[in-house]
């Protein structure tokens, strides 16, 4: 398991879909998650601080959650197959952990509401990371937007059955 953390939220711009990045905590390993418009603004929200004057969605889970005496303990990403990526959010109530099968848009965004970590599986980063070693982080932001501007999701997905 890698543990990490939301490196930002960006678009490819060949289709205009929004990816969520995750980076891992102890290496410059990016893991690119195409996402839906809702959830990467549901997330966006969160990390920029916005507020709704009604409950999202993911607010009112995490509401729920709370009267429940539950928490997001952690959300894991799980694997990709088929060209799609799998999540879990473990949730903990009366001492015991509950797994719950979800999609990786909806358990970041949960996450950052929970203040819980965020996992990737070995194997997710193994087969889908993509890693840059350069010196500085300007270099490296510099490198990944160029990825990002000439990446589609179907590309991606061919890339990864090609490397298994």
């Amino acid at each position: 398991m890698h543990e990490m953390v939301i490196y930002g939220v960006s678009f490819d711009l060949v289709g205009k879909q929004p990816i969520v990045l995750l980076k891992t905590t102890d290496g410059n390993k990016f893991l690119p998650i195409w996402i839906g418009h809702p959830e990467a603004a549901a997330i966006l929200m969160k990390l920029q601080g916005a507020t709704t004057p009604r409950p999202m969605t993911h607010d009112l889970v995490t509401e729920m959650l709370s009267q429940l005496d539950a928490q997001v303990v952690r959300i894991t990403v799980t694997e990709l197959r088929d060209s799609t990526f799998y999540a879990q959010i473990t949730v903990q109530q009366n001492g015991a952990e509950i797994e719950i099968d979800s999609r990786p848009s909806d358990a970041i965004a949960l996450a950052l509401r929970a203040d819980a970590p965020i996992f990737a599986d070995e194997r997710v980063i193994e087969e889908s990371a993509v890693e840059f070693e350069n010196e500085t982080e300007e270099e490296m932001v510099s490198e990944f937007r160029r990825f990002l501007d000439n990446v589609t999701p179907d590309e991606f997905a061919t890339e990864d059955e090609e490397d298994a």
